[in-house]
């Protein structure tokens, strides 16, 4: 379990970070409010309720950022965030993954119930990631947000994975278990994640400069040509 920040730093500083923890990091800040989790290669929301207050707000009050699951589902995918460090706009959000049961860290492997299930994204990151256990969640309601990561609560968590028509998965974030079949209606958050790092889409002044060597070198070869 680690993180490191990244961001405000100099380049030089960024360069000795990345070839000094490369190979323990495992919780990232890209920066402009994104997280990248190298053991799975995806990119989490920093702000773990980001959805409050939203239109796709429906639990008990239209601010709190408990949703259904089809509300969930439904916002992850219209979500459009603009990362003010690389200029991009990402729109390919989702939520988190459940594997197919049986999931055998989970105590119950099928049909992938109870704690310690690391297969899951959200299973992955509670314990893995922040080092949530039975003893010692990451709640109370509403933490702070341990490592990295803004208002993360301790509580339920949908996945985008179906358990059957009615029910869903949940990663309980404040008693540590993973709930194979929690009715679709019923009221839990919700949070963005993509797939891959968004360090590979380069900074808009990166873009400049790779495009202005580019008119350079086609105007050597312009005047190579005519010489």
């Amino acid at each position: 379990m680690a993180f490191i920040r990244t961001s405000g730093l100099p380049v030089s500083a960024l360069l000795v970070v990345g070839m000094t923890t490369a190979a323990n990091a495992a919780l990232i800040d890209r920066g402009g409010g994104l997280i990248y989790d190298d053991d799975r290669n995806i990119t989490w929301l920093a702000n773990a309720n980001y959805g409050a207050g939203s239109s796709f707000d429906d639990g008990f009050s239209n601010s709190d950022g408990l949703m259904t699951w089809q509300s969930a589902i439904d916002w992850a995918a219209q979500l459009s965030y603009f990362d003010n460090v690389r200029g991009a706009t990402y729109t390919d959000w989702r939520l988190a993954a459940t594997p197919p049961a049986p999931d055998n860290t989970c105590t119950i492997p099928q049909p992938a119930f109870g704690t310690g299930c690391t297969g899951s994204e959200l299973g992955h990151m509670f314990k893995l990631e922040l080092g949530g256990t039975v003893t010692d969640p990451l709640g109370p309601n509403p933490a702070p947000g341990p490592g990295p990561f803004t208002n993360l609560q301790g509580d339920g968590y949908w996945s985008g994975t179906s358990f059957d028509a009615t029910n869903a998965y949940v990663v309980n974030f404040g008693f540590s278990g993973q709930q194979a079949a929690d009715n679709k209606a019923l009221g839990y958050y919700a949070w963005a994640v993509r797939d891959g790092d968004v360090s590979a889409v380069p900074a808009p002044g990166a873009l400049w400069l790779l495009g202005t060597g580019v008119l350079c070198l086609a105007g050597r070869v312009r005047g190579r040509a005519r010489s």
